[in-house]
C-alpha cells in the first residue's frame, strides 16, 4: 500500500512528494506488531538501495503470507534529487543528511526532515541504505557509533555484510537520520556499500537476503533464508586512511577488499601528460582494504583507500 509520508509545495505548481510502501503480513490486518522500515535515496546519487527497495518489495508483495508484522519499505527520501542525479537536494544545495531531526516551523527542508522521523519513529528497527559517492567503491558494510554498538552490532551481523564498523562518536554527525532516530530510541543500522551513480547488482541481492535474515530473527518472516556470513568488526582496530601525495590519475594494483601487508602497492598516480609515474601509493600496515577509489582522477590529500588494520580474514 502506497502512503504520503511527506509533502511540501515548489514552484510552478509543483510539489516534493515523500512516499513509502508498506507491506502488513496477511495475518495482520491492520498495521500492529513488530515494524521493520528501510529507507535511502537521502543522496540523490546513490542508487545501491533503489535496487534493494525493488527486490525486497518484489519478495514481500509475493509472498505476504510468510510476512508477520509491517515492512515499510521508503525507496526516496530525495525524491528531487534522485530525479535530478543530485547529491544534496536540487537549488538549495543542501546534504538532506545534516538536518534531522527538523522541525515543524523551519525551512522546507526542515519540515520534510521533521515528518520523516515522525513517520519511523517507534519503529523496532530501521535499515538506512547509501552508498559512497562516484569517488570510492564499499565493501558492503554496516556503520554505527560506539555509543550505540552494544545493542546495535546484535542486528547488524544479521545483515549479512562483510563488514561492521564502529565509529568514534566524535567522528558521527549529530544531524544525520540515524543519529536522530537512535536518539530516540527507535534502533536504525546505517549501510553503506557500492558506488554513486551505478547499482551493484551482487551486493543489493546480498543485503536483501539479509534482511530477510533479520526480519526471521525477529519473527516477522516465515520464509526460507540464505545464510549470511560473520562480519568483520573493527572493534579495536585502527583504520588507516591513504591520501594522494599527488595529482594525476590513479591506476589500482591492489585489489578491494583484499589482504595487505605494510609497505605492499595499492597503486600508483600517473601524469597523463608526461607518462611519469608521479606516487606509488603503499599500505602504511597490515591490514584489508575496504574502501578504494573508483573515480581516478586525483589530487594532493585525495582519499585512495580506507584500511582495517590488524588480523582479518576476508
Amino acid at each position: 500500500m502506497i502512503e504520503e509520508v511527506a509533502k511540501a509545495g515548489l514552484s510552478v505548481n509543483e510539489n516534493i512528494v515523500i512516499k513509502k510502501n508498506r507491506y502488513v503480513g496477511s495475518d495482520n490486518k491492520e498495521p500492529s506488531g513488530k515494524r521493520v522500515c528501510v529507507v535511502t535515496g537521502i543522496h540523490g546519487d546513490e542508487l545501491e538501495g533503489q535496487y534493494v527497495c525493488a527486490k525486497l518489495a518484489n519478495v514481500l508483495q509475493n509472498n505476504l503470507a510468510l510476512l508477520n508484522g509491517t515492512v515499510d519499505i521508503y525507496p526516496a527520501l530525495n525524491p528531487i534529487g534522485i530525479d535530478s542525479i543530485t547529491r544534496g537536494i536540487p537549488l538549495f544545495d543542501l546534504d538532506m543528511n545534516r538536518i534531522f531531526p527538523g522541525t515543524a516551523d523551519g525551512t522546507m527542508a526542515e519540515c520534510l526532515s521533521a515528518d520523516i522521523i515522525s513517520d519511523i519513529s517507534g519503529a523496532d528497527i530501521c535499515i538506512d541504505i547509501h552508498s559512497s559517492n562516484i569517488y570510492l567503491r564499499e565493501i558492503p558494510q554496516v556503520r554505527i557509533n560506539e555509543i550505540t554498538a552494544d545493542e546495535l552490532i546484535p542486528y547488524a551481523k544479521m545483515l549479512g555484510c562483510d563488514f561492521i564498523w564502529v565509529h568514534a562518536s566524535a567522528t558521527v554527525l549529530e544531524s544525520t537520520l540515524a543519529y536522530s532516530l537512535n536518539s530516540i530510541g527507535t534502533k536504525t543500522l546505517v549501510v553503506e556499500m557500492g558506488v554513486g551513480m551505478r547499482i551493484t547488482c551482487e551486493y543489493g541481492d546480498r543485503l536483501t537476503e539479509g534482511i530477510l535474515n533479520l526480519l526471521k530473527n525477529l519473527g516477522m518472516w516465515k520464509g526460507e533464508c540464505k545464510p549470511v556470513k560473520e562480519p568483520i568488526i573493527s572493534a579495536d582496530r585502527a583504520v588507516e586512511f591513504v591520501n594522494s601525495g599527488a595529482a594525476g590519475i590513479f591506476i589500482p594494483t591492489a585489489k578491494h577488499w583484499s589482504h595487505v601487508k605494510c609497505g605492499d602497492a595499492v597503486g600508483s598516480v600517473i601524469d597523463p601528460v608526461t607518462g611519469n609515474v608521479e606516487e606509488y601509493v603503499t599500505s602504511p600496515c597490515d591490514g584489508i582494504i575496504f574502501t578504494l577509489r573508483e573515480f581516478p582522477i586525483v589530487y594532493g590529500g585525495s582519499l585512495i583507500a580506507r584500511i582495517l588494520g590488524g588480523e582479518a580474514n576476508a
